[in-house]
């Protein structure tokens, strides 16, 4: 577990990984009201009906990423995401690819060696921190991931004071209850919004692969304390 006192390093396949400290504790915000997916592997995300939807190209355009941005790939797994944005950001961006368990992360950081890819960071956050500095992204993308989320209020909280003005956040899910792997939609806005975020769009994805809704981040983020939870099913 990485100590959390202050920014640490961390070496993974010569990549060097950052978790921020903050003073909040986790139990400062409210609990989510619905069962927490588990964690599934991440080996099932190189799938041919990604491709086959570019799943990966249809959230590019639609959150507008651009060469030169940094775009934080949330709960990155394997990297289909980060693998792909490397490409599109160019050697003037940067992906972020964080995730909370250290393994997948070492695997993804060994394939972005061997591919050279020096645009990547990898980062191992928490469950309640995503472990980013203060407005460094451009651009944050959570897919198939927010139901597996324990400490989503806090998550979300401290993920907007890495956002840079103007920054979107995109999040793709199933619609269907947590516990199946999915979030229903109304759900995920209630969540996301209850921390000071405003949803200024949602579409379904072609292929099949899910619906993809984009957050505008809080001008003002709200006191823990100040955060009403959503019942969940």
């Amino acid at each position: 577990m990485i100590h959390r006192k202050q920014f640490q390093g961390l070496r993974l396949a010569g990549l060097v990984v950052l978790a921020a400290a903050h003073p909040l504790a986790a139990s400062a915000f409210p609990s989510p009201d619905r069962p927490i997916a588990e964690i599934v592997s991440p080996t099932w995300s190189s799938g041919p009906d990604r491709d086959k939807a570019d799943e990966n190209g249809q959230i590019v355009r639609a959150l507008g990423i651009r060469p030169g941005m940094a775009v934080a790939d949330i709960g990155a797994g394997s990297g289909y995401h980060t693998l792909r944005l490397s490409a599109v950001l160019g050697p003037r961006g940067v992906v972020y690819a964080q995730d909370i368990k250290a393994d997948y992360l070492a695997d993804l950081s060994a394939e972005v060696a061997r591919r050279k890819l020096a645009n990547v960071r990898i980062v191992v956050g928490a469950p309640d921190d995503p472990g980013l500095a203060a407005r460094s992204v451009d651009r944050a993308i959570l897919v198939h991931m927010y139901h597996e989320i324990v400490q989503p209020y806090a998550l979300m909280w401290r993920l907007a004071g890495s956002l840079k003005p103007g920054a979107r956040v995109g999040i793709v899910d199933l619609d269907r209850p947590t516990h199946r792997h999915g979030t229903p939609p109304a759900l995920l806005k209630c969540e996301v919004e209850a921390v000071g975020y405003r949803q200024v769009a949602r579409r379904q994805l072609a292929g099949g692969v899910g619906y993809f809704a984009i957050f505008e981040p809080p001008k003002q983020r709200p006191r823990p304390d100040q955060i009403k939870g959503c019942a969940g099913r």
